[in-house]
């Protein structure tokens, strides 16, 4: 393309943060200025790229991308701003793309600025480019310390309350319950304790047409797809439901500070629940206590499907093993028979054996057809004679809870032990590598097999220790345990429920 048929870009960009600062930074004020400076300069053939309330740290601009586009290909010849700001506030970014400018012979004018590449070298626009970063990084530091301070404060963070709540009409910072999608969110649960998975509880709901939480705010009026068109409006994905089973909101609480964006990529990022702070019975509970602790139970298990996708099995996450008390996970015969077995999760760790001397391995039907014998001879001797019964109870779970108890504080001292004793020997390999003493390919397999045994040994002390806690706050078992035994008629079938 000839010189003169080139065109003259006039690029105008307005934030939120920029329509605070009044009429000068507005769209039609830019336009405004750059076509009178184009037509005072004799700069024709101009055409406007225009990026209207996008962030100057966002270089995916649809409006600053068409200009790009239009520079590579050989079709600009100049590119005006009102200033440098405009092109961006990420001075790496912005020098990036002057240099691209230079290298494609392309004029670059910066108004206010004084910048004009074609008439001398400015020493100052590299300072001036970080001055500009530094305004969007000053500027998202006030904008969180707000946040924060109403985080801390107890008040919402989210733009939008959590599938099963509205906001109040008359106070916006209070959540009131969406019967309609709250009694979903309840059936969600209570599936999950009749054994369903996260998969097979979504295709429930599809097959009942039930609105996905998208969708149904969208019919409300709000959550952050107004716009969008569903195809398939009762398409419930797993994750979803798996969101939904995770969520403390759905106990009455307040959980602010679960991710966090940085200011140059918008992108949000979750954070480690330790950093999470909730504020408790902030609003009305849509689950108790009792079913959201033993739904966590549930899906605490990392094995749980050893009868076909999407069902649990009765016994997920509370096996124990008697000589260690690791967790037990379950599996299911290669047989094409699918029959479930347990396994000490202990014994296969690295070194085979060490934490635990048995896999113990046991068939599920056999544990199953013990604990229904027990439960039908405890519902009859409470029938019999409930007072006696209830003292006789209490002195024995008083007894087995605390042998259980001490045998999860030594295992809670062994996982800690051997935590502390592989952040050793990870330091020794590694300085073994560094001195050549073993090769790095011998280096990277045991690094490896350490980092999983840490994950794994992180994982079960923190159940242990919630375990534990759990133990001591906890009263009166006895009763609430003969509570859930008269709930149920008898004991003809268990479900992960009984």
């Amino acid at each position: 393309m000839r010189s003169y048929e080139k065109i003259t870009a006039l690029y105008e960009r307005l934030s939120r943060d920029d329509e605070l600062q009044g009429e000068s930074n507005s769209i039609m004020n830019q336009k405004k200025i750059l076509e009178e400076y184009a037509k005072k300069n004799h700069l024709e053939n101009i055409v406007h790229f225009t990026d209207d309330g996008i962030s100057g740290t966002q270089f995916d601009r649809p409006g600053f991308m068409a200009m790009m586009n239009g520079v590579n290909q050989g079709n600009i010849g100049c590119i005006i701003v009102k200033d440098m700001s405009r092109l961006g506030r990420d001075y790496l970014k912005v020098g990036q793309c002057m240099e691209i400018l230079r290298q494609k012979g392309v004029r670059l004018i910066a108004i206010n600025d004084n910048v004009d590449s074609f008439c001398k070298d400015d020493d100052f626009t590299p300072f001036r480019n970080i001055m500009n970063e530094w305004y969007a990084r000053d500027t998202s530091r006030k904008i969180k310390s707000t946040f924060k301070a109403k985080g801390e404060s107890g008040k919402h963070t989210g733009s939008s309350p959590p599938y099963g709540y509205i906001k109040d009409k008359d106070d916006k910072n209070q959540w009131i319950i969406d019967e309609k999608a709250a009694e979903v969110v309840r059936r969600i649960f209570h599936l999950t304790m009749d054994g369903k998975g996260p998969y097979a509880i979504a295709r429930i709901l599809e097959a009942d047409k039930i609105d996905i939480p998208a969708y149904h705010q969208q019919k409300l009026g709000y959550g952050l797809h107004q716009s969008k068109v569903f195809e398939y409006p009762y398409r419930w994905c797993s994750f979803t439901i798996a969101s939904i089973l995770k969520k403390q909101e759905y106990l009455g609480h307040t959980v602010n500070f679960k991710t966090r964006k940085h200011f140059k990529d918008k992108k949000s990022k979750y954070v480690s629940e330790d950093n999470w702070l909730i504020f408790e019975n902030t609003h009305e509970p849509i689950i108790d206590q009792e079913t959201f602790d033993n739904v966590q139970r549930i899906r605490g298990n990392v094995k749980r499907y050893p009868d076909g996708w999407g069902e649990y099995h009765p016994l997920t996450g509370l096996m124990y093993c008697a000589d260690c008390g690791s967790k037990m996970y379950v599996h299911r015969t290669s047989n094409y028979k699918n029959i479930p077995y347990y396994t000490c999760s202990a014994y296969t760790k690295v070194p085979c054996g060490t934490l635990c001397p048995s896999a113990h391995r046991i068939k599920a039907e056999v544990v199953l057809n013990l604990i229904q014998s027990t439960l039908q001879d405890i519902k009859k001797s409470l029938d019999e004679d409930n007072e006696a019964f209830l003292h006789s109870i209490q002195n024995e779970m008083e007894e087995s809870e605390k042998i259980e108890m001490e045998k999860k504080r030594t295992r809670l001292t062994d996982s800690t032990n051997r935590l502390q004793e592989l952040e050793r020997l990870m330091c020794r390999i590694y300085e073994d590598m560094i001195l050549e003493k073993i090769p790095n390919t011998r280096y990277e397999i045991l690094n490896n097999q350490y980092e999983t045994e840490q994950r794994e040994l992180s994982k079960e002390i923190d159940g242990l220790e919630k375990a534990i806690k759990r133990y001591e706050k906890e009263t009166n078992r006895a009763k609430k345990f003969i509570r859930l035994i008269e709930r149920y008629d008898n004991f003809d079938e268990l479900t992960p429920t009984i």
